[in-house]
């Protein structure tokens, strides 16, 4: 399995991330939003959006993990972010690269990030959901 991320001509090139990922394979995986909790429930990174960000992220690799695949295998992320301003962005980034660094994978993908006013608990900041393609 493969996934190839990609920044089509004629379309702007980000660095943090892809406008497009090409992905073979023949299992698709579908996660639930992964929020800042850890394997007993508990909450990690009160307040803290970067910190909230990584736990998601590691989250995600770790039911990856469970079904045979890694983080490398996401084709796609969306990214629900409380309150979004543009001040936040750093903190984001930070969040990615600290469970980048710990998973050791390149992290960059295509993502979709959209502002929420709240989410289902008022302690989380972020919540990420993933779409992978494995063999």
């Amino acid at each position: 399995m493969t996934v190839t991320v990609i920044n089509p001509d004629g379309l702007p090139k980000p660095e943090v991330y892809r406008q497009m990922s090409v992905a073979t394979g023949t299992k698709f995986v579908f996660l639930a939003g992964q929020v800042a909790r850890d394997a007993d429930g508990n909450q990690v990174g009160a307040g803290d959006l970067a910190a909230q960000v990584e736990q998601s992220y590691l989250n995600i690799a770790t039911a990856l993990a469970e079904v045979g695949g890694s983080f490398d295998d996401v084709a796609k992320l969306t990214v629900y972010v409380v309150d979004w301003s543009d001040e936040k962005f750093p903190l984001l980034g930070e969040g990615v690269a600290r469970a980048a660094a710990k998973l050791g994978v390149n992290p960059v993908k295509p993502i979709t990030l959209i502002p929420v006013a709240s989410l289902t608990e008022p302690d989380l900041l972020v919540e990420v959901d993933a779409t992978a393609v494995l063999d």
